[in-house]
């Protein structure tokens, strides 16, 4: 679905005018504490992420969301369900990135249950979570994801969380 309404949120589809935000959200070092590449370098990478998940919403007909509260313009965090190989198998990846002033209030909890609501007999969904990431373990469990095992996933061990 490309918008999906939440309690607090409108989830749409990202589009290109998404661009500057999705870019401040990826670029700071704060939401990048555990991820093993770091903040995105510059615009143009942050382009190509961009334009990576506008074409998942063109082939496949689902992809991330640009998270705004309702009524509000500011895109708040990124996230969604995405076709993914994990181990080799088809799956939804579940993601999720938001500002850090929109930390606490869980939102990222929120829309990681929309997506697992519009994730739903499309396929298995799962989030793959790096060892020491416990915020996005703690959104996962609330989300309704349980911890399967670990996988070596971007060249870290990870856990595997599936709905």
């Amino acid at each position: 679905m490309e918008v999906v309404h939440t309690e607090r949120m409108v989830l749409s589809r990202v589009r290109p005018e998404d661009l500057q935000a999705v870019h401040e959200i990826h670029a700071d070092p704060r939401t990048n504490l555990y991820n093993s590449a770091g903040p995105t370098v510059d615009l143009e990478a942050s382009r190509a992420m961009l334009d990576l998940w506008l074409a998942d919403w063109d082939e496949t007909g689902i992809g991330y969301w640009a998270a705004r509260l309702a009524g509000q313009s500011r895109v708040l965090g990124i996230g969604g369900i995405r076709h993914a190989a994990i181990e080799g198998t088809d799956a939804l990846h579940l993601y999720y990135r938001f500002r850090p002033d929109a930390w606490g209030h869980g939102y990222a909890v929120e829309l990681a249950r929309a997506a697992l609501r519009v994730g739903r007999g499309l396929g298995t969904v799962v989030a793959v979570i790096g060892d020491a990431n416990a915020p996005s373990r703690r959104v996962a469990e609330r989300a309704g994801l349980h911890r399967t095992r670990t996988i070596p996933y971007g060249g870290v061990p990870s856990d595997l969380y599936v709905a």
